[in-house]
């Protein structure tokens, strides 16, 4: 394995895992709130009015922190290797998953852990299973199917 040291961030990386952390516990300490992103987005549409104001809150902050980042540092560049319709595909599929599984990466992988949650600990387990999967299928087999 090589470890390109000029992409390799493990400082800034656990800066932002922290104020993760942080924001999820305060979120938890202050209004007894869940920080997973697809029961927040989800709130937005069924929450109720006293619910509206935070959640909205959360996702502009979830939104605009990386457009205040772009100001004053480049972003990271991403490459889709993908259709419209394959991104439109893939959403799909992660919105039915998270349904499914009750919940998103960051509900059950951040919140759900740090509660000691057996049923977090399945799906982040499951997840990363899924995850390992398809980079092994993608990087490995769909090579020697076109060779």
């Amino acid at each position: 394995m090589h470890v390109n040291w000029d992409v390799f961030t493990p400082w800034s990386s656990l800066l932002g895992g922290c104020l993760i952390g942080l924001a999820a516990a305060l979120l938890v300490l202050t209004n007894g709130k869940i920080a997973g992103i697809s029961g927040i987005v989800a709130g937005v549409f069924s929450a109720r009015t006293q619910e509206l104001g935070w959640r909205a809150m959360f996702l502009v902050g979830l939104i605009g922190a990386p457009m205040i980042y772009g100001l004053y540092a480049d972003l990271p560049q991403s490459v889709i290797q993908t259709s419209s319709i394959g991104l439109v595909i893939a959403g799909l599929l992660v919105g039915i998953g998270t349904r499914i599984g009750g919940g998103c990466t960051s509900g059950h992988g951040v919140i759900g852990l740090s509660r000691l949650s057996s049923r977090s600990l399945v799906a982040t387990i499951t997840f990363m299973l899924g995850g390992f999967v398809t980079v092994y299928v993608i990087n490995h087999l769909s090579v020697r199917m076109t060779s």
